[in-house]
């Protein structure tokens, strides 16, 4: 069975860290949705690139996928304003689906996920943000706990994308 998988999208996307998992996604042969907080809306990265949703967080069900991943940028700030995007996230950890965030991702999984006593990595300026959610923040190209795996910048996306296609093979 083809698994699929949800890339979250909002305004202010960093370009790299959402292009470069879908289209790796696609290569593997997964089915790939970008999930926004509306519908068949097109969403600015932070150089300007529009990326269409293919469905609204609303409309979805973490029953329907195998793992999400959070690019970073600004944009999970916005995704975290959205209940139905965190709910969706909280759902993938319930079932233990593998979540995976990079550079500021992890602020969706602090509104989202118990934290507590986990590891994980992210943009520099969101370690004390982790710290305070209850995890341990490591300084790592990639950090793998449980259904977690999180890196820190795009200089990470090789062995970030080799880590979840490693976790979801």
């Amino acid at each position: 069975m083809m698994k699929r998988i949800a890339i979250l999208v909002e305004d202010l996307f960093d370009d790299k860290e959402l292009l470069y998992p879908y289209y790796r996604m696609l290569e593997e042969g997964f089915k790939v949705d970008l999930i926004g907080s509306e519908k068949h809306v097109s969403y600015k990265s932070k150089h300007g690139l529009l990326m269409k949703s293919d469905f609204a967080s609303k409309d979805i069900s973490a029953n329907d996928y195998d793992a999400v991943i959070i690019p970073g940028g600004f944009s999970p700030d916005y995704m975290r304003r959205t209940q139905k995007t965190v709910d969706f996230v909280k759902e993938m950890n319930t079932q233990g689906k593998l979540i995976a965030a990079i550079c500021h991702g992890p602020w969706l999984m602090i509104s989202s996920c118990d934290l507590s006593n986990r590891k994980l990595t992210g943009f520099h300026s969101v370690k004390v943000d982790i710290e305070n959610a209850g995890a341990t923040y490591l300084d790592q190209e990639v950090v793998l706990d449980g259904n977690f795996v999180t890196s820190r910048t795009p200089n990470d996306l090789p062995v970030f994308m080799k880590t979840i296609l490693k976790e979801l093979k």
